[in-house]
């Protein structure tokens, strides 16, 4: 049997990697996953050890030197913008006179959106890269001494092939929406309930009869202008929210430019002036709200802008999936469903893996009952089926 050998290296920079051999292993699904998407962070201020996200990018390479498999990395000094909760880890990793960060984290900053975080190259050897590239990053947690390496929001089978290899799984929960084939959005409200049918009736009303008016563009039809007014709502939410808008307005331009048909924003105007905007992905099949703003309090404007123009764009332009960001139980009502996350975790003490892998079959079985209870307030007359988290070994 041939001995393949592979090259693991480590890169403080995304442009360190060419672009055309890293989105050769990007799913098109997965827009936040692109070069671009990841460089343009890079580019203008939006990471870095301040900010708690130093890029430490994973690239394997075969013999022959081509890229085969590559993960975005990074160093992180901080759990801010990660959105799987380790707080308490760290907590108790401090009140033990240890340091927990630095940490590994393989994810794409600020966005909690699933997807391949084992990037390969799609051809019959997919799976032994993926191997290689996991085997690697813990490698490099080790060699560099770190507390813990995490992959975040990884996709299902991917959380399995982590979980083979010795890390913890743990399990999470979003609100998307699936479309199995609507022709329009009367079309799936029909499959509401009266009463629930009647509430996003009314909450659609309310904005128009406010006299706002809603404009969906597409991201390479932005103006500088719309983006600046974009920007400053974005930085709005944060200030009142007591967040950090670590976004800069050159990154989002930056996007605009180089994968503005991967973006859409939709505009709430009203008169001449715009008044709230949201901003989203979109994917190959699937759509990912992402961030959004507003000057003044509007009643509904939120639930229009960045639930229900989304889920019409879904359907007049065909796409399958949902993702309208983490959290939001309120999200039930207007049709999205609990969804299971995934992260896997390699802790370095076994001590701390010990107690956190107790921690997480408990968590595990609390969530399994949250999905279960969230599911039983759907708006849908026919209610669909719980997820089957029994695929993954956690039922």
């Amino acid at each position: 049997m041939r001995l393949i050998v592979y090259t693991l290296s480590t890169h403080a920079a995304i442009d360190a990697i060419p672009a055309v051999d890293w989105d050769r292993l990007v799913d098109p699904e997965t827009p936040f996953l692109r070069h671009a998407f990841l460089a343009a962070m890079e580019h203008h201020g939006c990471l870095g050890e301040a900010l708690g996200w130093v890029p430490h990018h994973l690239a394997l390479r075969d013999a022959a030197g081509t890229l085969v498999a590559a993960a975005p990395c990074y160093l992180k000094f901080n759990s801010y913008g990660e959105f799987v909760f380790d707080w308490a880890w760290a907590d108790a990793y401090h009140r033990h006179g240890l340091a927990y960060y630095p940490k590994l984290v393989v994810a794409s900053p600020y966005t909690p959106a699933t997807g391949p975080r084992l990037l390969t190259a799609d051809t019959p050897r997919r799976a032994e890269y993926a191997r290689a590239l996991a085997d690697g990053a813990v490698r490099v947690a080790e060699q560099l001494g770190l507390s813990s390496l995490h992959w975040l929001f990884t996709a299902p089978a991917e959380a399995e092939l982590l979980a083979g290899r010795g890390l913890l799984r743990r399990l999470g929960c979003q609100f998307h929406w699936t479309n199995p084939g609507y022709r329009s959005f009367d079309d799936f409200l029909a499959t509401f309930t009266a009463e629930k049918r009647k509430k996003v009736r009314r909450e659609r009303r309310r904005v128009q009869e406010a006299g706002i008016g809603i404009r969906r563009v597409p991201g390479d039809e932005v103006s500088e202008a719309q983006w600046a007014t974009f920007h400053r709502l974005y930085r709005d939410t944060f200030d009142k929210r007591g967040g950090i808008p670590t976004l800069t307005l050159p990154f989002f331009q930056e996007l605009g430019q180089t994968m503005g048909h991967n973006l859409l924003l939709v505009f709430a105007e009203q008169g001449h002036s715009i008044v709230a905007a949201a901003f989203n992905l979109v994917g190959e099949r699937s759509l990912f709200g992402r961030h959004w703003g507003c000057f003044a309090d509007f009643h509904s404007l939120h639930f229009e802008a960045c639930y229900y123009q989304g889920l019409e764009y879904c359907i007049d332009a065909g796409l399958t999936r949902f993702e309208p960001g983490a959290q939001g139980e309120h999200k039930v009502s207007r049709g999205f469903l609990p969804t299971p996350t995934w992260s896997a975790h390699w802790i370095a003490d076994p001590r701390f893996r010990e107690a956190i892998a107790r921690f997480l079959t408990e968590e595990t079985q609390g969530m399994n009952a949250y999905h279960e209870s969230m599911h039983g307030h759907s708006p849908y007359r026919e209610p669909p089926a719980v997820a089957n988290l029994a695929l993954s070994g956690l039922d």
